[in-house]
């Protein structure tokens, strides 16, 4: 019998996806950062709907703060807005918990939360609230809604070979600390879809060494980086900032002849912006192996 750990994490959700009834005609196909949903021609901007999940001893300690546990379960959610080139909405909050936990750890959950909804925009519209067994892992898990205009919708499956590939920030090390504080990049990607809109973008959650082989699957390209342009997180070596993840960067692509123009214009100056690489044609390219997958650890 095969196991989760046998098959990984991007194998089961195509098996499950297969399994249940789909949206004929979707705005955009299931594994993308955000499920997009188009409610008619009408609109101007179109819905973006995540979920997310922390776990215990998975994505954060015991003894981690739980105002910086509040913090991250949402700037999670929000950075996938952002990879999408969208903006946050309502937020449903949902809590697993012992109940051994201390009433004083749940309320610095939420003022955790609070802060990054009154920073990135965002309000919670309700929830759930349930026991774990004692001595279990406490689960948080969000789900939200945002919107994006029609004409910023971002994907990751719209690249084309000969592409200029981008990541935005330093990467590798999240381990010490930067898992719970990130910045999501919501700004940055705002003004990439008005500016210099990428023909692919996602963010990097699961290394980027995971995250574009994704996204050169979904949009049928190779693709080759450079590991000297790696912008490596300083006293991390250039394993860790393919394969240690949670780096909540953007990895995005543009035309090539759109680069130099790029990054000239960014203004955004304390964060890096850095050309690593490119999309090449099907079959083409380098591999990567590394980053995270919850059922192989």
């Amino acid at each position: 019998m095969k196991t989760l750990r046998d098959i990984g994490e991007d194998a089961l959700i195509a098996r499950l996806v297969a399994l249940v009834p789909r949206d004929e005609n979707p705005a955009a196909a299931p594994g993308d950062d955000c499920a997009v949903i188009d409610p008619g021609a009408d609109s101007p901007t179109l819905l973006l709907l995540k979920t997310d999940a922390l776990v215990e001893r998975v994505h954060f300690l015991s003894d981690t703060p739980a105002r910086a546990v509040g913090w991250k379960s949402v700037a999670r959610v929000i950075s996938d807005f952002a990879a999408m080139g969208g903006r946050p909405s309502h937020f449903l909050i949902t809590l697993a918990l012992p109940p051994e936990t201390p009433v004083s750890w749940v309320e610095d959950l939420y003022r955790g939360i609070g802060d990054c909804l009154e920073k990135f925009g965002g309000f919670v519209a309700g929830g759930e609230t349930s026991r774990v067994p004692s001595g279990s892992a406490a689960v948080i898990s969000i789900a939200a809604t945002g919107s994006v205009h029609r004409e910023h919708l971002l994907l990751r499956s719209t690249a084309k070979p000969g592409d200029a590939l981008f990541a935005t920030g330093l990467l590798g090390g999240s381990i010490h600390g930067k898992h719970l504080n990130f910045t999501p990049r919501i700004e940055a990607a705002e003004w990439l879809a008005e500016h210099f809109k990428p023909t692919a973008m996602m963010d990097l959650s699961d290394g980027l060494a995971k995250d574009l082989t994704r996204m050169a699957a979904a949009s049928g390209c190779g693709f080759e980086i450079d590991e000297s342009k790696l912008p490596v997180t300083p006293g991390c070596t250039v394993a860790q900032a393919l394969g240690d993840g949670e780096d909540f960067e953007l990895l995005f692509a543009i035309k090539a002849s759109q680069s130099e123009n790029l990054l000239a214009a960014w203004p955004f100056r304390e964060l890096p912006l850095s050309q690593i690489g490119k999309m090449t044609a099907p079959g083409s390219g380098q591999s990567l192996t590394g980053g995270w997958d919850h059922f192989r650890p």
